[in-house]
């Protein structure tokens, strides 16, 4: 198995793959008489095809620990996917960019270590892996496509990854 390094979030980094959703350095105005602070436009739904519409639904994530052993990943060519969590749990994130035939180019995996008060926004496209909360169970907010067309890809990678962390970044 190959090692995959753990990287901290950061919004540049993870750029060419999606939005990371999270009030740290984001532009905010006041709301409701000045009670409120509005962190607009965090990240963007994207939905494509016909019949399908955006929709807000909850996610459990089974809890997970290291090492994480990565096989396979997946994609939503019609829309964007966005996790954030609701109970403290922080969680891991693995992507890969495209190649030209639209396959994922493993040499481009990486994985983030997303704290518990970030979420992220995987862009329509984006080869990702499946949900990884570690530790304990973690509740999701999730913010995608729904409706009618093919929108899950899924592929066995070429090779097997493995993530392991004393203390993630």
């Amino acid at each position: 198995m190959a090692l995959l390094v753990l990287e901290a979030l950061s919004k540049e980094a993870f750029a060419p793959f999606g939005e990371v959703i999270e009030i740290e350095g984001s532009d905010w105005f006041p709301i409701n008489n000045g009670s409120t602070q509005r962190y607009h436009k965090l990240g963007m739904v994207e939905v494509l095809g016909e019949g399908g519409y955006p929709a807000i639904s909850m996610a459990r994530g089974a809890a997970f620990d290291f090492p994480l052993s990565i096989n396979m990943l997946e994609r939503h060519p019609l829309g964007s996917q966005s996790f954030i969590p609701c109970n403290g749990v922080p969680f891991i994130v693995v992507v890969a960019p495209s190649l030209p035939n639209g396959m994922p180019d493993e040499r481009g995996l990486r994985a983030f270590h997303v704290r518990a008060d970030q979420g992220v926004n995987y862009r329509s496209g984006c080869w990702h892996h499946p949900l990884i909360s570690l530790g304990k169970e973690g509740d999701f907010i999730v913010v995608d496509r729904v409706g009618s067309g093919h929108n899950c890809d899924e592929v066995v990678l070429s090779t097997g990854y493995r993530i392991e962390a004393a203390n993630p970044p």
